[in-house]
Order: structure tokens, then sequence, then C-alpha cells
């Protein structure tokens, strides 16, 4: 660390109690009080050069010997002002980075100008500044890191501004880099790191306004920054601010939003470059941005740069703590939803032909109607696309700046991102099933070329909610395409007690399907198309269980009929699009005997539900029927008392009628 000495006289200043004085034989006609401490000092050497005690002298008329000049506030504090006062004496002084920006405030404060004499403190201190301290990296540091103490009268001298522009000129000189380190961050991000916060950042302004530095490198130190000054518990980090004021941990929202200003500097600092930082890190920065209540537009900033790397994220990175006082859930999938939009955005913005083709010849769903596909409300979805291109089309250049082509490999990992982190959420007991299937359906179906995960979802929910309805549970299994089951995940279907009894038919019937195809192949040696396959006539077992479970009643034969046949025809068109050549296994599900077994059982269940349901049916029926039956009866009945008077009366209206 550089120095300079000022001066060449010894010290002679002493203390006696709380007076400090001068060792001379003249006696002192001055005496001025800072910080409690009295100096005993003469009027020639300090006036001539201090403009200040020149005023105040002669505003108290010559103040004699007795008189005391009082300097409230004084920058630097009595240590400062003693710098000054040995000076205007000639006694060596030596002035470092540490005690500079004191001495010069105490100085400028003074009035020790060129005004006031030439060669005064405040010119050499600035010569110092300027030569030497400012063109040294840990001299610059120093000096920049010590004018928090006196920020405002740092920013009138322009001692700050100085500080921050000459810091930022040794980042970007090459010449300043140290020989090569091991360490990821660049070379100047760990001292930078130890800046208060609205230091580092103008210094960040300034370094990314020269475009000599990369956008990773600013990412780096942006990072190491984060990590120094937001750790896990914000509630009691340090303070990386400029000033001391409410420094005490027991203002708890002081200390939070202080923070919180804090990561929306970092945020406002994130280059523009896709990778300058990672998914990882912009995600930390969002879990911490809910901890803290930042400001939307922060959210919405992190929301869409995670989005334009959400195939580099892991599962971890997604579970964002719920800091909400409505929601009971655990996570905040709320967040995520959030960020798969803005991934749908990236997508269409990316391809603006049909953004996920293909989708809307994928079914396979169990109970799929023309209107409540899962397509349909998917990202592969019409709905989803066209939202997604009116977003394009309002947001305008930035989304096309901003957008990134999607690979089918980066779509691939993104689908089974969030079938791990549905797989997560699920064991929460208090997540909605609509919230689930909004994030399930999020992804575009081309994202998945297997349902294992989003299977595994499924199960995972019906085992954690047991009471589910059995519309929930159906409405749950939409989202499944049980053509796209793996072996492993068609035997743990067939035979999941959970799932209705519809999906597990289907099941069933793609294994038939496959099995058909495989066979054909292995006897004759032609392929034989997946579409030829699902033409075999189904085996007895499930078309008795598809006429089972249509069939509504006795009385219903034809209509029973018809919907069996209806669903036989879905099915077969769902097994359409098989191909021959998946790798489709059907040694595990071949065990029909106990399958069917567990089928009928599941069946019988329900058809003594369903008779329990017909029995209350009729009983009510035929309660209303015996009561219509006994009020015909009452008002048929002939009176007891007045039995010939009554037959009087209608005999002559017989008689009448027979006449005529």
């Amino acid at each position: 660390m550089k120095f300079m000495k000022l001066g060449t006289r010894p010290d002679t200043f002493f203390t006696s109690e709380s007076v400090r004085s001068l060792s001379t034989e003249v006696a002192t006609d001055l005496q001025i009080l800072v910080d409690g401490c009295v100096y005993h000092l003469h009027k020639f050497p300090l006036l001539s050069k201090c403009m200040l005690l020149q005023a105040l002298c002669a505003d108290s008329g010559g103040a004699s010997g007795g008189d005391v000049v009082e300097l409230p506030g004084f920058p630097g504090g009595a240590e400062a002002f003693e710098a000054c006062a040995k000076f205007c004496y000639g006694i060596t002084i030596t002035v470092s980075a540490r005690n500079l920006v004191p001495l010069r405030c105490a100085a400028a404060h003074l009035g020790m100008s060129e005004a006031a004499d030439r060669g005064n403190l405040a010119a050499k201190l600035d010569a110092f500044l300027a030569s030497c301290l400012l063109r040294r990296w840990k001299d610059a540091l120093a000096v920049l890191h010590s004018t928090r103490h006196h920020a405002p009268l740092c920013e009138d001298l322009a001692l700050t501004s100085r500080c921050v522009d000459a810091v930022a000129a040794l980042i970007v000189n090459p010449d300043t880099a140290p020989p090569a380190m091991s360490s990821a961050s660049p070379w100047w991000a760990h001292d930078a790191a130890e800046l208060g916060v609205d230091l580092f950042w103008r210094i960040m302004v300034a370094v990314k306004s020269t475009g000599a530095v990369h956008d990773k490198a600013v990412g780096d130190a942006l990072r190491a920054y984060a990590r120094r000054w937001l750790p896990s518990n914000v509630a009691a980090a340090d303070q990386p601010f400029d000033d001391d004021g409410g420094a005490d941990g027991g203002d708890v929202k002081r200390v939070a939003a202080r923070h919180r200003l804090l990561l929306e500097k970092i945020v406002s600092l994130l280059p523009a470059e896709r990778d300058a930082v990672s998914c990882g890190f912009v995600l930390k920065l969002l879990k911490a941005a809910n901890i803290l209540g930042a400001s939307a537009a922060s959210r919405a900033e992190l929301t869409r740069r995670a989005a334009w790397q959400l195939e580099e994220a892991s599962v971890a990175d997604l579970l964002v703590p719920s800091m909400s006082c409505v929601a009971d859930t655990l996570y905040d999938v709320d967040a995520v939803a959030a960020i798969l939009d803005e991934f749908a955005l990236r997508h269409a913005a990316a391809a603006p032909a049909p953004a996920f083709p293909g989708a809307m010849a994928m079914s396979g769903s169990p109970d799929e109607d023309e209107d409540d596909s899962p397509t349909a409300r998917s990202g592969g979805g019409h709905h989803r696309r066209s939202r997604s291109a009116e977003s394009v089309s309002f947001d305008g250049a930035r989304r096309s700046v901003s957008a990134a082509p999607v690979s089918q490999g980066a779509l691939a990992r993104v689908g089974k991102l969030v079938d791990a982190f549905l797989v997560e959420v699920a064991k929460d007991p208090n997540m909605p099933l609509d919230k689930l299937l909004a994030i399930a359906e999020a992804v575009p179906d081309s994202a998945r070329p297997e349902h294992d995960g989003l299977y595994k979802v499924v199960d995972t929910y019906l085992k954690v909610h047991p009471e589910m309805s059995k519309s929930a549970r159906k409405r749950l299994c939409r989202v499944l395409n049980c053509r796209k089951l793996s072996e492993k995940a068609c035997a743990h279907a067939a035979q999941n007690e959970l799932l209705p009894l519809r999906v597990v038919v289907q099941v069933l019937f793609f294994d038939h399907a496959r099995a058909a195809a495989l066979a054909s192949v292995r006897a004759g040696g032609d392929a034989v198309s997946a579409a030829a396959a699902a033409e075999l006539p189904l085996p007895g077992n499930i078309r008795a269980l598809l006429l089972s479970k249509t069939a509504s009643g006795s009385s219903e034969d034809d209509e029973a009929a018809d919907r069996a046949a209806v669903d036989e025809q879905r099915l077969r068109a769902l097994a359409a699009g098989a191909s021959p050549g998946d790798d489709w296994s059907v040694e595990g599900l071949r065990r029909a005997a106990s399958k069917i077994a567990t089928l009928r059982m599941k069946l019988a269940e329900e058809e003594e539900e369903d008779d329990d349901r017909d029995a209350g049916e009729f009983a009510r029926k035929a309660g209303l029927a015996r009561s219509a039956s006994l009020r015909f009866r009452a008002f048929c009945a002939i009176p007891a008392g007045k039995p010939k008077r009554v037959l009087s009366k209608l005999w002559p209206l017989g008689r009448s009628g027979v006449s005529h």
C-alpha cells in the first residue's frame, strides 16, 4: 500500500487530561473543541491555511485565549482535525488509502484550499489520489470502500465518482489482471463483492457500459456478490449497505427491505446474454424474491430468464418455497406455472409454425372426448398455441430478440424435469388437483416421448389422496397416454387398484395390440403395422369387460352394445399410431387370468354400487307409484254412510251413456 509523508517537523503534541496542547515557548491563543477534546493552539499557523477558522474568529470579534471555538460534527473526528492542525504546523503526517478520505473531507470542511494558501492540504491530497492511489487495484478499492462513512460529502467532492471510474477502468484494463487463478469467478469479483450494494452497482454499470468485459464474467461477479450478501438466512445476513443506519438485527422489516433492494439491484444488472448466468442461479434469486417480497417487475424478469434456460434446471431448483399466507401448499406451483408459460412463449416465438406438430394426433387418455382431450388443454393444443401467439404479438421485439430455438432434446429434458417436479409436489396432501393438472398440461405433448414419469405422478397423487372421487380420478388420468407407457409402467398399471377400471382396460388392450404385432413379426418375418394389429379381434375377456363396463342395465342392451362398439373403435384408433419397431415386451403382461380376475373384482364392486343405486331408484319409483295408487283408491272409495245416494247419482249418467 502506497503512502505519502507531509511535513518535516517532529510531533510535539501532548495530552493533559482531556486537553491536547502543543509543546512550544509561545503561549497559545486559540482553543478549539472537537468531539469533546479541547485543542490549545495558535491562530497564526491555523488561520493562514483554514478559511473556516478565519471566518469563525472574525465573527467572534477576534477570539481571545479564553474563548473556545466549537466545531460540531467535524468529518473524521478529532483524529482528522489533529492531522490537519499538524499539517499547518509543518509536523510530519502520513497519508495512505486508509485515511485519505477523512483527511480530504476535513480539509474541505476547514477550507484548506488553494484560495487560502498555495500548496494547501486539499490540493496535495488530490494529487496523491490521482497519481498514485487510483492507479493501484488494492488502494483504489480501499479508498472507495472508505467513502461510505462520509457519503454525502464525498459525493459533493466527487471523490466517489472518481474512485468508481478508476476501479471500473482497472477492471477493464487487461494489464491489471494478476496471473491466472483457479477460481471460476473473475479475478476482481471477490474484492468487489466486499463493497456496499450502491458502490458495487455503480461499478458494474460503469463496467457494462464499456462493453469490454464479457457478459459471462459479469454474471460470475453477480453470483459471487449474491453468495456473499444473500445467504439462506437473509434475516441474519450481514448488511451490504453504505450507511450504518438500521443495521440492528432486531428490526426484521428494515433488514428485509434492505435485502430486497439488494436483490432488485442484482436483477437489474443481469446481462442480456442467455448463458451469462445459470438457470440454477436465476431460480435461487427467484426463491429469494419470493421470501423478501421483491417487486413484480423483478419477479417477472427472473421468471423470463428462467424460461430461457429451463432445460438446464434441476428439480431442486424448481422447488420454490411457498410464502403465501393464503395457500397451504409447501411449494409455490404458481411460480413454476408462470415459468412454463414463458417457456411456451419462447417455443412459440422460436417456431412460428404449429408449435407442437403431431400433438393433435396423439390421444389415448381414458374417457377422452373431443372437447376435453389432453392435447386441447396441453401446450400442444389449439388454445395454448393461440394464447402464446397473442402474447408474442403483444410483446413484440423483446420476444423476438430473447427467444432461442428449442430443440427436441431440450423439450424432452423439460418434460422429464416437469414430471420429476410434479412427483415431488404430488406428495403434498394440500396440493389442489387443478394446479397439478395445469402444470402437467402446460408441457407440450412432444416433450414426453414416454409417459412413465407422468404415470408416476398420477400414482403418487392417488396414493397421497385416497379420498378422491371417481370423477376426480378420471380427470387426473386424462393426462395419461397409455400408448406411451413402457413395459414396466404397463405392468404396474395393469395391477394398480387405484386407477379407474377404464385405464386398466386400455393398458390390456394396448398390450394385446402390440403383442399381436410383435407375434406377427416373429412368426412370418413381415412387419405388421400397428393399425393392422389394432384391426385384429379383441380377446373375449377384454370385450366382455368393455360390454359389462359400458352397459347400464338389462333393459338397455342395444345402447350398451352401441357404446361398447364406440369404445372398441376408439381404442383401435388409439392403437393405430403404434410402431411395430417399438420395444414392447409382453412377457410380463400376459398373465391374463390374474389380471382379468382383478378387473372382474373391480367390475363386480362397481356393479354392486350400480345395483345399490338402481335399487334405491326403484324403491323411490315404487314408493311414488304406491302413494299415487293409494290416493286414487281414496278418491274412488264410496263413502260408508251414503252408498245409495251416490249410486243414484251415477246411474243416470251410465244409462245416458248407453242410450247414446
